[in-house]
């Protein structure tokens, strides 16, 4: 009998699937896209970890990433012979592979620019008369015997410097050469020769036989010491005065390191490791720091020792690159992980309706056959083999899909998501039907009811949710979000808690105003709006699951697109911070000043709609603080005592001790600020009348003379009310805080006054603001006709800058993932309860067509009763997505999203703030597509006729 039934089981799986193919097909192409999602985000997250790692190894300065073993010269207590042998070539090849061999896992080294050698640590001053001094002072240089020249250089002129014979400590002459950059600012040609002093004050004569030029200036070869590349002008610290001179490097023939050895030079042996960074991944992050802090100062660094010498030394800064990537992947990792919590959890949920969905499609025929006998170990075994045929190839081939999509990525995180997906449907759907039969019934009650009185067991598990929900809420808004470390999942599961909750009360509370609303209604003459919502307010369709479901995802969605939204902001306000408009030109220096002509000639450029010349000092001395003085009259000032307060951020008078003057034309200085969206600019206050009049070319300032002035709010509680004298190189005069401002847009210090130019002594402009859409190249030519050197930027051109490093991009793609894919859940869980009721709503059109119903009437009654729940979902995902973002904006910070890895970007917190946008279109288009679908039912139903839906004996 056991054999019969085994043999029955293969039938009875390929008649189902071949009676209801529409429905295995659907349910196999949603568990694949739901296990594609689920396998490719920690593949995702591991790609963009790998390249973000790469990415910094391989951007940062050579200086700091390579690997460095250095030891000083071998002992004068050593025969001569053995300390030449230690400084030449095939010893220093010898230890230099031990090394590499003694790299821990996963550190490995570019072997193509391992260089090892000897060089001095202490430049000494060459004297002679040939080589250039641009303040009288003799340049210093060092000198290095490093191996791989021919590798790495290609030769510009002359001849390779050579060891014609054996190079030893007693070795007098040597040959040498330097690069290209070198020998144009030092004045160094081939045939040269320049005097190396031993300890013992004998010459040393280094014959300058060519010039190189370097084949990768930036590689870690030439970059590691930039003076190997560069000379370097630098400032003489035992000079009382300020005097520069020139200090670079000459190359030595690879053997002439023994030479060296007997310089006062303090000579050492050096081996440079650039590492590899191609065979690294994210999650070998820990194990790279663990093993560079053991070469610095632990296991590692005896092994170095045992190879390199006792007094070998360790050192690079490829620790704080591993360190700052880091902290960049700790900062984004728990807003990404709300996004995969709130998605994960939306697919959750759609899986279970389909399973719900499907379930009651066969409710009929599984009720049919446990009244024959049917026990539910047996149906359960049915289902779940009926089920894992077209589930398990479903997940396993969402799984390959994902692994081909996102190349790079840990397997098994991925495989188990996977997993995790198809074991959920597969469990899922069998014992929610099984659970459904526990007791043998014919025919069940009428589906398109709910129960006026829920079960008690089922009262208690919503109340004990909902507190459960509630008490994290409350705890997470009382502790922060930014508590701890790493990620934590209370915070990142803060859309699914608040969804939760929302969705246990207006479950409960949605039949309530629509019950009332029938009353009114019932007295009109039609029948449609009675029957729309008296029907909604009793259907199944408008249960927890749906209603959880679409509130979860319309949160993500509304959570994701504001932090895409946000980051786009927060990029466009540093942007425009950094330049002040939407082009800028300056001068080469801060005290340069632009041409009448210049600012004429660029104001009438196509595209350019507003010019503002600004005249700008930094670093003015402000007077000191009037204590118990307030800040000046006007928006945004003070009042009493002697500090003010912008938003939450209190200033004292004791700040603003320096401060930058601007001169502006208050006119176009106010249209420059309305144009790029800065904050109103009271122009009219800084009006040049009375004393503050403007002068006449070339006259000087009275004494008395007083200026208004726009200040920002720390300068305003620094000078209080009354007129408070200041010294500028524009002038000597008195100024009066008449109002202030939180920011300008002509500077990016936080401290600033603003006064009118007209007034000043010197007038001339030194930045011209522009507006509008000039043509870069036709600007930058304007600009370069003038005749001297001024610099241009372009907001456009600012902007680009911070996009992307691949952590960052990697972030925002799967947060547009996780946009789309929670809009596309909603919508999917918006169709599965509609189609849940479709056959009564079917059942329902024919009764009603035979009673006189027209085709739009009916129409009408299917999206008025879908209007209801439609509208309850969007209020309710407006309200969490909201109530997310309220809640978790406090404790995130966007700026390692946006602006992180840029030089010079503005680093002041970025919080979240909520998009309108992202709230409302996924709201709006659950509504447009459950009125949509109904229409689209009502039209099919009038299609077929009543005596298709309405059979002879049927229960409906």
């Amino acid at each position: 009998m056991r054999h019969n039934d085994r043999a029955a089981s293969a039938p009875w799986i390929r008649t189902r699937l071949r009676t209801a193919p529409g429905a295995a097909t659907a349910l196999a192409v949603l568990v694949l896209v739901t296990a594609f999602l689920a396998a490719a985000f920690p593949r995702a997250v591991d790609a963009y970890e790998t390249k973000g790692l790469r990415h910094d190894i391989l951007t940062a300065d050579a200086g700091r990433s390579t690997l460095e073993v250095a030891r000083p010269q071998p002992g004068l207590e050593l025969p001569q012979a053995q300390r030449d042998a230690e400084a030449r070539s095939p010893e220093l090849a010898r230890i230099g592979s031990g090394l590499l061999k003694a790299l821990p896992a996963p550190l490995r080294a570019d072997t193509s620019s391992v260089a090892y050698g000897v060089r001095t640590s202490k430049p000494a001053v060459a004297n002679e008369p040939w080589l250039a001094r641009p303040e009288a002072v003799p340049p210093q240089l060092s000198y290095v015997a490093q191996s791989g020249l021919k590798e790495h250089a290609t030769l510009a002129s002359g001849a390779w410097p050579t060891t014609p014979r054996e190079v030893t400590s007693d070795s007098r002459a040597v040959q040498g050469a330097v690069t290209e950059e070198t020998a144009a600012e030092l004045k160094v040609k081939v045939g040269a020769t320049i005097t190396l002093l031993t300890a013992a004050q004998e010459p040393i004569t280094v014959t300058i036989t060519g010039i190189v030029a370097p084949r990768d200036p930036q590689g870690s070869y030439w970059s590691a010491d930039p003076l190997l590349r560069t000379p370097s002008l630098v400032l003489d610290p035992t000079s009382p005065f300020p005097v520069h001179y020139w200090t670079g490097t000459v190359l030595l023939a690879e053997d002439s390191g023994p030479a060296l050895l007997s310089t006062a030079a303090e000579p050492v042996l050096f081996w440079r490791i650039p590492p590899d960074p191609a065979g690294l991944t994210g999650p070998d992050r820990a194990r790279l720091t663990s093993g560079i802090a053991s070469l610095e100062s632990g296991p590692g660094l005896l092994k170095v020792r045992e190879i390199a010498g006792g007094t070998a030394v360790f050192a690079t800064g490829l620790g704080h690159i591993v360190e700052a990537n880091a902290r960049m992947r700790d900062a984004i990792s728990p807003v990404i992980a709300v996004a995969a919590l709130g998605i994960g959890s939306v697919a959750a949920v759609v899986l279970l309706m389909t399973g719900a969905l499907l379930a009651g499609r066969r409710k009929a025929e599984l009720a049919l056959m446990r009244s024959r006998g049917g026990s539910l170990r047996g149906i359960g075994g049915r289902l779940l083999a009926e089920t894992a045929v077209t589930v398990l190839p479903a997940s396993a081939l969402g799984l390959l899909l994902a692994t081909l999509a996102v190349g790079e990525g840990r397997f098994w995180p991925g495989a188990l998501a996977a997993a995790g997906v198809g074991l959920l449907v597969c469990v899922a759907l069998p014992l929610r039907t099984t659970l459904q039969h526990i007791r043998p019934t014919l025919h069940g009650a009428r589906e398109d009811m709910v129960s006026a009185r829920p079960s008690r067991r089922r009262t208690v598990a919503e109340l004990t949710l909902l507190v459960l929900a509630v008490g994290a809420v409350t705890a997470l808004r009382r502790r922060g979000t930014s508590a701890g470390g790493g990620t934590d999942l209370l915070v990142s599961g803060a859309p699914v808690l608040v969804a939760l909750i929302a969705a246990l009360v207006l479950v409960r509370l949605y039949p309530l105003p629509l019950r009332l609303a029938t009353r009114p209604v019932a007295r009109l003459r039609g029948a449609i709006g009675f029957l729309s919502l008296a029907r909604a307010g009793r259907s199944s369709a408008g249960g927890a699951l749906p209603l959880l479901a679409l509130l979860l995802a319309l949160a993500t969605a509304a959570f994701g697109g504001s932090v895409i939204a946000g980051i786009g902001d927060a990029r466009d306000d540093a942007a425009l911070a950094s330049v002040g408009a939407d082009a800028r030109i300056s001068g080469a220096s801060e005290r340069a000043t632009l041409p009448d002509e210049l600012v004429r000639t660029v104001r009438d450029l196509d595209g350019v709609r507003g010019a503002a010349p600004v005249r700008i000092e930094y670093s003015v001395n402000m007077p000191e603080a009037v204590a118990g003085d307030g800040g000046a009259n006007g928006d945004g000032a003070g009042s009493d005592g002697a500090g003010t307060s912008m938003g939450s951020v209190s200033v004292s008078a004791d700040d603003a001790k320096v401060a930058a003057l601007v001169g502006i034309d208050p006119a176009s200085y106010a249209e420059l600020a309305r144009a790029t969206g800065l904050p109103a600019f009271p122009a009219a206050r800084l009006k040049a009348t009375g004393s503050s009049a403007p002068l006449p070319k070339g006259a000087k300032a009275g004494p008395g003379r007083v200026l208004p002035a726009i200040a920002s709010p720390a300068v305003a509680a620094r000078l209080g009310k009354e007129p408070r004298a200041i010294e500028t190189l524009s002038g000597d005069f008195e100024v009066q805080v008449v109002g202030t401002v939180s920011r300008v847009a002509s500077v990016s210090p936080t401290d600033f006054l603003v006064v009118n130019s007209a007034a000043l002594e010197q007038k001339a402009p030194t930045t011209l603001l522009l507006t509008g859409a000039p043509d870069p190249g036709k600007l930058r030519a304007a600009v370069e006709g003038s005749g001297k050197e001024y610099a241009v930027q372009l907001r456009s051109e600012e902007r680009a800058r911070y996009v992307n490093t691949p952590m960052q991009a990697g972030a925002e793609r799967i947060y547009l993932a996780a946009v789309a894919a929670g809009a596309g859940y909603a919508l999917l869980a918006v169709l599965l309860s509609l189609l849940q009721t479709a056959p009564e709503r079917k059942t329902l059109l024919a009764r009603l067509r035979t009673m006189g119903l027209t085709t739009g009437q009916g129409r009408k009654l299917l999206a008025f009763e879908a209007t209801p729940q439609a509208l309850l979902a969007a209020g309710g995902g407006l309200f969490t997505g909201w109530a997310t973002i309220a809640l978790l904006s406090p404790g995130i910070d966007l700026v390692p999203l946006a602006l992180a890895g840029v030089a010079g970007s503005d680093t002041s917190p970025v919080l979240l703030r909520t998009d309108l946008w992202s709230l409302a279109l996924p709201a709006a288009g659950v509504v447009a597509l459950a009125a949509a679908v109904a229409g689209v039912q009502a039209w099919w139903a009038s299609r077929r006729g009543s005596i298709t839906e309405l059979r002879a004996g049927d229960s409906r």
